[in-house]
C-alpha cells in the first residue's frame, strides 16, 4: 500500500497533464462561409471572425524562415497567418508522404496564437508547375505540358490530363487527410487549392485533345448559368479560347477541392492574377484560365465545391483597386483579399474591403527573412511600412468579431483616399456620410484669419473609413488619417449628431469609454493614429426620429 501511496501523485499528474492535452486538443467547429441575403461571413469557432492576415514569402514555407514571420505578424497585430504548403515538399517521392512541415506549420501558429489559410502549391503556381515533384516536372509523357498554336510544349500542365488531376488530387487529399486527424482545434480555417492558376501567352491547350474538345458544345451547365449556347466559338466569340481554358482548369481544381472537403470541409477559395479591371482582357495577355473577374460565371459553374474567388491586387491605381474590389463583391461571391502589396500605400485599402463585407484582407511578404517583392510591394518592411497595416488592423481587432457580426447583417459602406483626394461619400438611412482627407482635428481647411501648416499625411497616400449603419438612427465608425461628417440626406435642415461615443463591445454589448464633444466634434470625426471606435447617434430637431 505504501509503494502505491507513492506512485498515486505521479499518476494523478500524468492524468492531469492527459486532461490537459486533451482539452487543448479538443474539436471545435468546423469554420464555414455563411451567406444570406447577398452578405456573407466566415464563421470560425462558432461566431463571426474577420482575417486580419498576413501571408509570408514563397519560399518561407520551412520551419526555420517560418519562425521570422511571428515578429510581422505580431507587430501588424494579425491574427491569420497565409502560408504555403508544396506539393514537392508533401510527395517528393511518389506514393511516399512526408507532413513534417505542416506539424511545424500547426504547432508554431497554436504557439503564437494565429490561425492558418493553408495554401496548395500543386499543378498551378502563378501558373507554373515549379511546386510540383520532380517526378512530375520531368515525366512529360506522363503530365503533358500544354500545346501552343504551333504544337510546341507550353511551360504549363494541361488542365486536360486525368492522370495530372488524379496525381495532385491524391496528395492534396493526404493533406487534409492529416488536418483531419491532427488538426481537430481547426488551426487551419480555410484552405486555398492551387495558386493563381490559368496560362500566359497561350490561351488554350491547342493539342489533337484540346482541338476535339474545343470543337465541341459548350457544357449543357455552363450554358444554363451563362444563357449562352453552341459551341465554345459561337458562345464566346474572341474569348472563346480563354472561356475553354477556364472551364478546364476550373473543372480540375473542383475535382481537388471536392475531394478533399469529402475528408474535412472546410471553406476552399481560388485567387486570381487579375486583368485590367475596367477592359475585356487579352486572351494571351492574361492568365488565361484563372477566375477573373469576367469568368467568374464560368468558375461558378465548372467549381461549385469553390466558395469563392478572390483578387489578388498589386495595382498601385485607387481607381482601379476599388473597381476589383467591387467586382469581386457580389452576392454569390464573398470578398477577400488574399493577397495585396505590402508598400503603406496599400494599407488604406482595408477599409474599403471590410465597408464591402470583405472577410479578409492580406498583404503579401510579411516575414522577415529579407526577400521584398518591389516593386509589387516595398522595398523593404521598417516600422512605417508595417504601421500602415497595424493600425486598421489594432482597431477592428479590438471589436473583430463584433464587426464581422454587424457586416453580416446590417449596411456598412469604406472608402480609402483617392490618389487624387477628393472627398468620398455615401449614403446610410437618412444621413450622408463624408470622407475628406488631410485635415487636422480642428478647425477647416478653408479657414484664412488663422494660419496653419499642412498636414504631414495630407500629401501621403494613407487614409481610410468603415462605417456600419447599427439602426435608423445609429453608426459604427472606425477608420485613421480621415475626417468623417454626417450630414442630413433628404435635404432637412433639423438633423443633428445627438451623441458620439468612443467605446467597444464586450459580450456583443457596446461599452462606452468616453463621450466626444466640444472640440472633437465640431469639425466632424477626426480618425487619425490610433485606434479608436465610435458609436454615433443621429437625430432631428422635430423629434421624428428617422
Amino acid at each position: 500500500m505504501k509503494k502505491l501511496t507513492r506512485i498515486a501523485p505521479l499518476a494523478l499528474a500524468l492524468v492531469l497533464s492527459a486532461t490537459a492535452v486533451n482539452a487543448a486538443e479538443k474539436a471545435t467547429p468546423l469554420p464555414r462561409l455563411e451567406s444570406r441575403d447577398g452578405r456573407h461571413a466566415l464563421i470560425v469557432d462558432g461566431a463571426p471572425f474577420i482575417m486580419l492576415a498576413g501571408q509570408v514569402n514563397n519560399s518561407s514555407n520551412y520551419a526555420e524562415p517560418l519562425k521570422a514571420a511571428w515578429p510581422v505578424l505580431d507587430a501588424m497585430h494579425a491574427n491569420t497567418m497565409e502560408v504555403p504548403i508544396a506539393w514537392e515538399q508533401v510527395e517528393p517521392v511518389e506514393g511516399r508522404y512526408d507532413f513534417s512541415f505542416l506539424q511545424e506549420l500547426l504547432d508554431q501558429a497554436r504557439a503564437h496564437d494565429k490561425r492558418v489559410v493553408l495554401l496548395w502549391f500543386g499543378t498551378w503556381k502563378n501558373t507554373s508547375p515549379a511546386y510540383t515533384p520532380a517526378w512530375v516536372k520531368l515525366d512529360n509523357a506522363r503530365f503533358p505540358r500544354m500545346k501552343d498554336q504551333q504544337g510546341n510544349d507550353h511551360g504549363v500542365l494541361t488542365p486536360l490530363s486525368k492522370v495530372t488531376m488524379e496525381a495532385d488530387r491524391r496528395a492534396f487529399v493526404k493533406v487534409m487527410e492529416y488536418l483531419r486527424d491532427h488538426d481537430r482545434q481547426n488551426t487551419v480555417i480555410m484552405v486555398q487549392p492551387e495558386n493563381e492558376t490559368g496560362s500566359y501567352r497561350v490561351p488554350r491547350d491547342y493539342s489533337a485533345e484540346g482541338n476535339r474538345l474545343f470543337a465541341q458544345q459548350i457544357p449543357a451547365t455552363l450554358a444554363r448559368k451563362t444563357g449562352k449556347s453552341g459551341t465554345w466559338e459561337q458562345a464566346f466569340g474572341k474569348q472563346a479560347p480563354r472561356a475553354f481554358n477556364t472551364w478546364y482548369v476550373a473543372s480540375f481544381v473542383n475535382a481537388l477541392a471536392e475531394a478533399g472537403k469529402a475528408v474535412k470541409p472546410l471553406p476552399m477559395y481560388v485567387n486570381a492574377s487579375l486583368s485590367g479591371p475596367s477592359n475585356v482582357p487579352d486572351p494571351t495577355g492574361v492568365a488565361s484560365g484563372g477566375p477573373q473577374w469576367d469568368v467568374l460565371d464560368i468558375w461558378k459553374a465548372a467549381a461549385p465545391a469553390i466558395d469563392f474567388a478572390a483578387p489578388d491586387i498589386y495595382d498601385r491605381d485607387s481607381g482601379n483597386v476599388i473597381q476589383y474590389l467591387d467586382k469581386y463583391a457580389r452576392p454569390d461571391n464573398a470578398l477577400m483579399v488574399p493577397e495585396i502589396g505590402n508598400a503603406r500605400e496599400f494599407g488604406r485599402f482595408f477599409w474599403p474591403t471590410i465597408g464591402r463585407g470583405g472577410i479578409g484582407f492580406s498583404p503579401f511578404g510579411m516575414d522577415d527573412t529579407g526577400y521584398f517583392n518591389y516593386p509589387l510591394g516595398a522595398t523593404r518592411l521598417d516600422e512605417k511600412t508595417i504601421a500602415a497595416f497595424a493600425l486598421p488592423y489594432a482597431t477592428v481587432g479590438s471589436i473583430m468579431r463584433d464587426w464581422a457580426r454587424i457586416a453580416s447583417t446590417r449596411p456598412t459602406w469604406g472608402a480609402a483616399k483617392p490618389d487624387d483626394g477628393s472627398d468620398q461619400s455615401t449614403t446610410l438611412g437618412d444621413w450622408k456620410i463624408t470622407a475628406s482627407w488631410g485635415q487636422w482635428q480642428f478647425g477647416m481647411k478653408d479657414w484664412t484669419w488663422i494660419k496653419a501648416d499642412p498636414t504631414p499625411w495630407g500629401a501621403e497616400p494613407v487614409g481610410g473609413v468603415a462605417v456600419a449603419q447599427l439602426s435608423d438612427s445609429e453608426y459604427l465608425v472606425m477608420g485613421d488619417h480621415v475626417r468623417v461628417s454626417f450630414s442630413a440626406a433628404n435635404g432637412r435642415s433639423d438633423g443633428m449628431i445627438v451623441s458620439v461615443e468612443e467605446g467597444t463591445f464586450k459580450d456583443g454589448k457596446w461599452i462606452m469609454s468616453r463621450v466626444w464633444n466640444g472640440d472633437q466634434t465640431d469639425y466632424g470625426l477626426n480618425l487619425i493614429d490610433r485606434p479608436q471606435v465610435l458609436k454615433i447617434t443621429t437625430g432631428f430637431h422635430s423629434g421624428k426620429q428617422r
